[in-house]
């Protein structure tokens, strides 16, 4: 391999974080009609500018999130429970309004590097000129936003399939065991044998 190549690779391993977007936690309500203009504004153009960007939606009616909507609004100094509440890396917004977009992309931005920026605004400028073709022929980033009760089940899912198939990997070795067993008796056995 040539020197080049490996001090390229290295390169590429320490600023690889340099190219990855913000990801947004979004604490919502069902009911709140700003909550529905923020996912609109996520769903239908930062997820499809940002290639890399993850949304996580987490409904704060839900019992099981209070806990971490309460610890949200800790952590970014709000004494209101209004939402939309949108945490995006270090920087939190309460409320939501088309005036917002740019802080919330420039919040997203942070850790960006230059191309990934540029790509970005590219996206954006494709975006303007064909919405619907370009959502089209990206349809896969639709998946970037998943709510924090899919996640856990799935994620919950996840665990439980790695464990049964850990259990069915030990479970099996012994039979891979007394295989190569027979196999290694039958190799010492035909090694050993006389031949007449």
């Amino acid at each position: 391999m040539k020197k080049s190549s490996v001090l390229g690779a290295l390169a590429g391993v320490m600023f690889i974080g340099n190219a990855v977007a913000a990801d947004i936690t979004i604490y919502y309500s069902p009911t709140c009609p700003h909550c529905h203009h923020a996912l609109e504004f996520i769903s239908n153009n930062l997820i499809y500018e940002y290639e890399n960007l993850n949304v996580t939606k987490v409904n704060v009616m839900e019992s099981a999130n209070r806990d971490d909507f309460m610890a949200a609004l800790k952590k970014c100094e709000y004494e209101s429970g209004g939402v939309p509440v949108l945490v995006i890396g270090d920087k939190c917004f309460q409320g939501y309004g088309d005036a917002m977009q740019g802080d919330v992309r420039a919040a997203i931005e942070v850790d960006l590097d230059d191309a990934a920026k540029s790509a970005a605004a590219e996206n954006k400028l494709a975006m303007e000129k064909n919405a619907d073709e370009f959502r089209n022929n990206h349809s896969e980033r639709a998946s970037a936003i998943v709510d924090r009760e899919t996640a856990k089940v799935a994620d919950e899912d996840a665990q439980k399939k790695t464990k049964k198939n850990a259990s069915k990997t030990s479970g099996g070795n012994w039979v891979l065991y007394l295989i190569l067993i027979m196999l290694l008796g039958g190799l010492g056995f035909v090694l050993t044998r006389k031949t007449k």
